[in-house]
């Protein structure tokens, strides 16, 4: 190791300055955003990829009318009897949001404080990005390299299948590392080895066909809005558990989360309790959680003495690792239509439907990686669930299915991925580094 994280720690700064460099690209996937950004970054990229001698390609995919964002592939052939790893990453971002929750007056200026970098995209996934390039260039040779950084992850990949069966050729590889997720805490790393699923639905209630005075026909008319909150309370029991049949409640984490850490972590207010049941770590890792993410009611100031006649909302549900999304969407259809309060009309449909990931069996190259994990970070690496979902590895999955796939990461409980004040580890970053060139040169052996 130490050969390895020497060459590392001498490039140190110039990573951090690459990575600052790449943070300044706005690269937002969503096509209401510049994507002459997206296409600026994904040469970026390939630039740092063929300077390290891999053929190169920047590809952008359309497919069933729908247009991807530019990808890049890069590889580099397996000495005789060596294995290929197919390294990910993504370098789309999402929005800023409000500019004034920023601690910086720029959030795609990356402003470095303390043992942190802030700035959006530095952790998801820019980090991970780079964390590929500075890997290779400091590993021994000898595996074969495969690249793929995706530039649609933040708008749920909607070329992803599509790619990975256009270009399998070029993906097919022994084992996969995903560098999208995160470690257990600052300075303890982990293998993510479960992920829930995801699925929204939309949901209609309507009570009335036009709108009615308040003050006329109040009273046995309930407005759309009330029924709504009545619709929704039925998703929960009394203690906050989930409360939809059909749906898995396994509870199957191995790591214990405290309760003061949870509280740190997520900054709840004081006095709020925690819903549901059964291990803190379980509720957020195996067992299902529904969150109303949008709903459509009259804004307070335009708002009347008029009873609504009808509210939509969405509802998210991430499902049990184990679970099929399709089965556990239409479990949450089947309880809002039958639930409907007062007789009102409930109609539902699948928006989006996500599976989960379990990686099943401990492997050699699993070991492996928590044997490199710990050397680099001086600390035992844990096996940890996710509770966001990456429905893409279950399609790797499932088109390798004799590959190992590593689930790991940069983030920890103060990135604030997706939000603002997003920030990366400086310190947790060089150990992924060491870590993931120790694979690749072990690997190679």
């Amino acid at each position: 190791m130490n050969e390895i994280a020497k060459r590392i720690d001498d490039k140190m700064e110039h990573y951090i300055e690459a990575l600052t460099e790449h943070v300044a690209i706005p690269s937002v996937s969503q096509l209401s955003f510049d994507q002459a950004h997206m296409r600026e970054s994904a040469t970026w990229i390939a630039a740092k990829f063929e300077a390290l001698g891999l053929e190169t390609e920047i590809i952008e995919l359309e497919a069933n009318g729908k247009q991807g964002r530019p990808a890049i592939l890069a590889s580099r052939e397996a000495e005789p009897g060596r294995p290929t790893i197919l390294l990910y990453g993504h370098h789309d971002v999402q929005p800023t949001g409000d500019y004034a929750a920023w601690d910086q007056d720029d959030p795609f200026t990356a402003v470095r404080k303390g043992d942190r970098l802030y700035g959006r995209g530095a952790a998801d996934d820019k980090a991970g990005v780079m964390l590929h390039v500075a890997a290779i260039e400091n590993a021994d040779p000898g595996v074969g390299i495969r690249v793929f950084i995706e530039g649609e992850e933040e708008v749920g990949s909607p070329t992803f299948d599509e790619f990975l069966h256009t270009y399998k050729d070029r993906l097919a590889a022994d084992v996969i590392v995903v560098a999208d997720s995160g470690n257990w805490k600052v300075g303890i790393p982990s293998l993510t080895t479960s992920l829930r699923g995801v699925t929204e639905v939309e949901v209609d209630l309507e009570v009335l066909d036009h709108a009615l005075h308040s003050g006329m026909y109040g009273g046995p008319i309930l407005d759309s809005v009330t029924l709504m909150a009545r619709l929704i309370a039925t998703l929960h029991d009394e203690e906050g558990n989930v409360a939809v049949e059909g749906l898995l409640q396994e509870d199957t984490a191995t790591v214990d989360y405290p309760e003061v850490d949870l509280r740190a972590d997520t900054g709840i207010l004081d006095g709020v309790q925690f819903a549901g049941s059964g291990s803190l770590a379980g509720r957020i890792w195996t067992k299902p959680a529904i969150a109303v993410i949008g709903m459509d009611v009259t804004p307070t100031e335009i708002s009347s003495n008029t009873i609504s006649p009808r509210t939509r909302a969405h509802i998210s549900l991430r499902v049990p690792p184990a679970q099929d999304p399709a089965e556990a969407a239409q479990a949450l259809v089947d309880h809002l239509v039958s639930h409907a309060p007062f007789g009102a009309h409930v109609t539902a449909r699948v928006l989006e439907a996500g599976p989960g990931f379990i990686a099943g069996e401990d492997t050699p190259v699993q070991q492996l990686a928590h044997e490199v994990l710990a050397e680099a970070f001086g600390h035992e690496s844990v096996d940890i669930g996710l509770g966001g979902s990456i429905p893409f590895i279950s399609t790797l999955k499932a088109e390798f299915p004799n590959a190992d796939i590593l689930v790991t990461g940069v983030e920890d409980p103060d990135t604030r991925a997706h939000s603002a004040n997003e920030s990366l580890h400086l310190g947790d970053w060089r150990n992924a580094i060491v870590a993931e060139a120790l694979l690749l040169s072990r690997l190679g052996k």
